[in-house]
């Protein structure tokens, strides 16, 4: 993990995907969107799906990672397609769930092959016509880049805290665990805080 990207999802290589300028990536994750708003049907949210496979085949994405990371969606996906071949039917149920992978695993390519700091400055020149409107573009800039970097430290912290519990012989404990996870987590708030504001950041005229 490393500040231009914080959260970890950047896989580097030199594959067709990661060679695609970034509007083209955006555009082909936008026409993702898209698709599963205007196709009908399960042969054709199959068809983006296979398609988005085989973009991420493409990208060399690692699959037991990839597989881990998407784990929460395929288990929505799977109660989805679950309850919807009960109540309306397995045509439906395929395709709502074809289409929640599809959509998820082509954002999850963009992220695994595009820097985090790419991502970021592609998102304040998009947000900088709306400065008009008041949006101040690097400061949600800033505001992104430091959720990207709190969410896999906060990870960290859980994971030392039950470390240090399982130690102690107090594993079983939820007291135990969130108790120390809070007041680190408080911590480690106060200190970002502090640095920003030791750097004027969030200050206004």
């Amino acid at each position: 993990m490393s500040w231009l990207d914080p959260a970890g999802l950047y896989q580097p290589g030199d594959t067709v995907v990661h060679r695609a300028p970034l509007p083209v990536r955006l555009a082909a994750l936008a026409a993702v969107g898209l698709a599963v708003v205007v196709l009908r049907g399960p042969w054709p949210a199959t068809g983006l799906l296979a398609v988005v496979l085989v973009a991420a085949v493409a990208a060399r994405l690692p699959w037991r990672s990839t597989l881990r990371g998407l784990t929460p969606i395929l288990v929505t996906a799977t109660l989805v397609v679950t309850y919807q071949t009960w109540r309306r039917g397995w045509p439906l149920a395929v395709e709502l769930g074809a289409d929640l992978v599809a959509v998820v695993l082509a954002a999850t390519v963009v992220t695994a092959t595009t820097r985090a700091d790419v991502l970021l400055d592609a998102a304040i020149r998009a947000l900088r016509p709306l400065r008009r409107l008041g949006v101040d573009a690097e400061q949600v800039a800033l505001a992104a880049q430091l959720m990207l970097r709190t969410l896999p430290a906060f990870v960290e912290l859980a994971d030392q805290t039950r470390d240090a519990a399982r130690a102690r012989g107090v594993e079983r404990s939820a007291r135990a665990r969130l108790v120390p996870f809070a007041i680190r987590a408080v911590a480690r708030a106060h200190d970002v805080g502090d640095a920003l504001a030791a750097r004027g950041i969030g200050d206004r005229a």
